[in-house]
């Protein structure tokens, strides 16, 4: 059968076989082969981003013979200024993969690798899919997860969906009439996988729970689960295992980065230490043994068109006491929760919508550095943000329209510039929060 998706890959110059050959050496070095490498891979990176990215070296300074420990933290609000002060040498937009982060951490910029280290990416991507019998050339995926709006935007995305044998249930409106259309879709369709937002495939196997419905009885190709984006609690986890049948699998990513940690067959959360370098720091910047809370800190090993080395990712998490740097094991991860957002027509819309609604806010000049969405009343919003200028008439007609075009019309918003915005007390931006 004729792999698609890997073909869609390379023609978009992507080089997947060089990708695969690479991650299968990686996956089978020696426990002694795989220090040397990673040192080997940390030194390289380093090296390479001291040599050609101007944006690294300001970072870094006059500092020489520095150890690995001495390097900066890089920060999100370090990368809020245009992607071309930040890319390396030889790059530009012409050869790069270019895209946005969701912003979930309230901190949104544009971001981008080399192809090369986007092809490990998917790469990366296959084999964990994989270890669960998921083939994305071959496999049927239901697909979670929201959609640009704008026409170009929109066939863009279903184009891709046919390509990769997805099936995508948009998530703006989860109401029980829309949930019920998605029922209907899993009886006449056989399903490989769900994918998609937890909070979105919490609120259906809610639904099936009322409707006293096992989704794998009425659509038998299911194997599995993949939640993203959000935190998964043990009790949605349970919830989840019981109106779908399959197992449910937890996978932690980020865009400018790759998959961090995506749940093994044993249960296990495994780290990525094929492409990253995750650390756990305290607050003065030094690695914590395993087993103790800290600031997730990841170093992308491979991307040489911008450097994310000892990239702190907004995280809070522990490395579990059985880890090794070959195959580290992720205990616990804290944060990452978002609200669900109920509208004056009964509309439910995950806290995630709004990454669609302020990507229409997001310039790649930097100007807004942070935003905060809170809920006040069913009808009413406030937007709070930190920026050098204030958002103008024009900016606020054009976020408003794409809040009426993905939400619905009518709700009612305020924009706050502020000069700092509230943090949990973990220093979490929550981007969506909810008071009714």
């Amino acid at each position: 059968m004729i792999s698609i998706f890997d073909i869609s890959l390379q023609l978009n110059g992507f080089p997947i076989k060089k990708a695969k050959a690479e991650l299968s050496k990686i996956v089978n070095l020696s426990e002694e082969e795989y220090t040397v490498f990673l040192q080997n891979k940390k030194e390289e990176i380093v090296d390479f981003h001291l040599k050609n990215n101007s944006f690294y070296q300001e970072l870094v300074g006059n500092k020489t013979h520095l150890k690995w420990e001495d390097l900066p933290i890089l920060n999100k609000q370090n990368l809020q200024k245009p992607l071309e002060e930040r890319l390396s040498k030889g790059f530009s937009k012409k050869n790069i993969y270019l895209n946005k982060t969701s912003g979930s951490s309230g901190t949104p910029f544009v971001f981008a690798k080399d192809k090369y280290c986007h092809a490990l990416t998917w790469t990366s991507i296959f084999m964990r899919f994989g270890w669960y019998k998921i083939d994305f050339n071959h496999s049927c995926q239901a697909r979670f997860y929201g959609i640009p709006m704008d026409f170009t935007g929109y066939q863009k995305e279903r184009f891709k969906d046919f390509l990769t044998h997805r099936f995508r249930f948009p998530v703006f409106d989860l109401s029980d009439a829309v949930l019920e259309k998605f029922l209907r879709k899993f009886k006449t369709k056989k399903f490989d996988y769900i994918n998609g937002y937890t909070s979105s495939i919490v609120l259906f196997a809610k639904y099936l729970e009322q409707k006293d419905i096992i989704l794998n009885k009425i659509c038998p190709t299911l194997k599995a689960c993949f939640v993203t984006s959000e935190m998964l609690f043990e009790s949605d986890k349970k919830l989840l295992e019981k109106q779908f049948g399959i197992p449910i699998i937890n996978e932690y990513g980020a865009s400018e980065l790759d998959l961090i940690a995506f749940e093994n067959p044993d249960g296990e959360w495994q780290i990525n230490a094929e492409t990253l370098f995750v650390e756990v720091l305290d607050e003065n910047n030094k690695a914590l043994p395993y087993g103790k809370e800290g600031r997730i800190v990841i170093t992308s090993l491979f991307n040489k068109a911008h450097p994310f080395i000892r990239y702190d990712i907004g995280d809070i998490g522990i490395l579990d006491e059985k880890s090794t740097p070959q195959k580290p094991i992720l205990k616990k991860l804290t944060g990452r929760t978002n609200d669900i957002a109920i509208l004056p027509s009964g509309k439910k819309s995950p806290g995630l919508t709004f990454y669609y609604v302020t990507k229409s806010i997001i310039e790649d000049d930097g100007n807004v550095k942070e935003f905060i969405i809170k809920q006040m009343q069913l009808d009413s919003f406030e937007i709070e943000y930190v920026s050098d200028l204030e958002l103008d008439d024009h900016q606020i007609q054009q976020i408003e329209k794409a809040i009426t075009l993905y939400l619905e019309p009518n709700l009612n918003f305020s924009f706050t510039r502020k000069p700092v915005l509230e943090r949990s007390n973990r220093g979490k931006l929550k981007q969506f929060k909810s008071y009714i």
